[in-house]
């Protein structure tokens, strides 16, 4: 059966390492015949959640901006990918901010299957925080499943995840999905 996968990318940097991994996860997703889309959260505009708590009678925010058209592309979505740099220990803002945003109606975000994807300079043991802070988001969304992480350690400069394994772990990630 064809998936609908939703490849969330959460670096500033098209091209970047943990984009290469994202690219690679969907190839062997599209081989399998099943239907991907890439978002990149730093073309949207998404501001930061308020903790106003308009959201709790309406299921909805105050703010209008690019959230809430992806809150229902995740909820539509199968198998959900977030994909992030690791900085200073932790996921991108970008992916912070998103992952806040989805307050107005994250339980609706349930039954997914997630794959986890990060890079560092460092090794894997640098992208554990980051990892953590990622599994912690999915733990609040009823019936989530974390089915594979990838880790692309040891890579800083631009195209060097392209040298490593976690090319072939994130292929055959997408591949069995």
């Amino acid at each position: 059966m064809n998936k609908k996968i939703m490849v969330i990318a959460g670096s500033p940097r098209k091209g970047g390492n943990s984009d290469l991994l994202c690219d690679e996860l969907i190839r062997g997703a599209d081989e399998s015949g099943n239907i991907t889309e890439k978002i990149y959260l730093n073309d949207l505009h998404i501001l930061p959640c308020q903790a106003c708590y308009g959201c709790r009678s309406t299921g909805k925010c105050v703010q209008k901006d690019d959230m809430a058209n992806l809150l229902a592309k995740m909820i539509a979505a199968d198998v959900i990918v977030l994909a992030t740099p690791v900085y200073f220990y932790s996921m991108s803002g970008q992916m912070k901010t998103m992952i806040d945003r989805t307050l107005p109606c994250y339980t609706a975000i349930k039954n997914k299957d997630f794959y986890l994807i990060a890079t560092a300079a460092a090794g894997a043991e640098s992208m554990e925080r980051a990892i953590e802070s990622l599994r912690g988001f999915t733990d609040c969304l009823p019936g989530s499943r974390v089915r594979g992480v990838i880790y692309g350690a040891g890579v800083y400069l631009k195209g060097e995840v392209l040298k490593t394994t976690a090319m072939q772990e994130a292929f055959n990630a997408g591949k069995s999905i």
